[in-house]
């Protein structure tokens, strides 16, 4: 068939959509350093069946292993136990993060090896330097580059694992709240190792609005008023971080910067490594990580070029990971992109032909 010679590229909307359908079904275990892969694999299909999985270091092993039914995780966590709170009191969380251990670990078994480990972190630059010298032009060099620094399939689930967890969290008070990643996490430009932006986004609330406005009457719920939509994101998220504060298994270094023009959350989420800024639902950000996801899409030449200048500018000074005076990895971007609309012919169209052609 047709579809099958051209297979339609998913629309933003659509991978979002189940990459978040995805984390659900995830959880991520603290493994011992050496483990027989098919006992520990057997032992928890005895939940459900297991759709994917892969192990990586990060202050020890982990296992994020996705089931193919979200029931599968409930089986799991009626059968794990509380931690001994013989020396610490413990916060009774349940969350989908566990510890796998071996009952008798001192006599190991021969069967018990090594796991093979997925890097959640790219190449040292010296490294980077001797691959590029091997290419044969600067061509391949900047595809090398790209397959080097750009985001792995495991990065991406661990990234929406990480979102999540945090959603876990904001349930409690919000339980139609969902957590979702912008920016470099899903625009295609994410490069190993940068930090996870994600946002709060009360997705139901206008569309119930909308519901409500036909017939005889009306109901609404009886909400506490604030005078602007800045104190109330300021709110949620003072409440939010310090739920992750004080209950978060592996939430630390928790900063909560209200008063920033975009207020936020900074926190380290240790079991996945990633360093988070929460903020609550902005569109514009959205809009701009879905438009760029589309012209990554458009030509194959568009994410090389920009991961090339992205590089050279950090390697030069230009770009730093510490926010101040310098310019960002999104408006070298951008210029990047002005760049190749304004080639002749065009690389990437405008965003008024995009609007033609919506």
């Amino acid at each position: 068939t047709d579809a099958e010679l051209n297979p339609r590229k998913k629309t933003f909307t659509e991978v979002q959509s189940e990459r978040l359908e995805q984390a659900e079904r995830t959880v991520l275990i603290k493994c011992p350093s050496k483990l027989n892969e098919k006992k520990f694999l057997q032992y928890l299909s005895s939940h459900g069946n297991i759709k994917s999985h892969f192990f990586f270091e990060n202050r020890g092993i982990h296992a994020l292993i996705e089931f193919s039914e979200k029931q599968s995780i409930a089986s799991l966590q009626d059968a794990v136990g509380v931690p001994n709170a013989a020396e610490h009191h413990v916060v009774p969380f349940k969350s989908r993060l566990f510890t796998f251990t071996l009952k008798n670990p001192v006599s190991p078994s021969a069967e018990e090896t090594s796991v093979h480990l997925s890097p959640q972190s790219h190449i040292p630059v010296k490294e980077l330097i001797q691959k590029l010298c091997l290419a044969d032009s600067i061509s391949s060099q900047m595809s090398l580059l790209l397959n080097e620094y750009q985001l792995t399939e495991e990065n991406i689930k661990l990234r929406f694992l990480a979102c999540s967890l945090v959603r876990d969290f904001t349930r409690a008070y919000f339980p139609d709240s969902i957590v979702k990643p912008f920016g470099s996490s899903v625009n295609t430009f994410g490069k190993l190792g940068c930090d996870v932006d994600m946002f709060l986004d009360f997705h139901d609330i206008g569309k119930q609005a909308a519901k409500m406005k036909k017939g005889p009457f009306e109901m609404e719920y009886q909400m506490k008023r604030l005078p602007s939509e800045r104190l109330a994101t300021q709110r949620i998220l003072s409440v939010i971080g310090d739920c992750l504060d004080n209950f978060g298994p592996g939430c630390v270094n928790i900063q909560k910067i209200l008063n920033a023009r975009c207020p936020l959350v900074k926190f380290s989420h240790q079991p996945t490594g990633f360093q988070c800024d929460l903020s609550v639902s902005n569109s514009i950000a959205i809009r701009s990580s879905e438009l760029l996801y589309i012209y990554g899409c458009l030509d194959s030449r568009v994410r090389a070029l920009v991961f090339t200048v992205r590089c050279w500018a950090r390697v030069h000074g230009l770009t730093n990971s510490v926010p101040g005076t310098w310019i960002t990895n999104f408006s070298l971007t951008m210029m990047v992109m002005f760049f190749l609309q304004k080639r002749s012919p065009p690389i990437i169209p405008t965003l008024d032909q995009l609007k033609k052609l919506a």
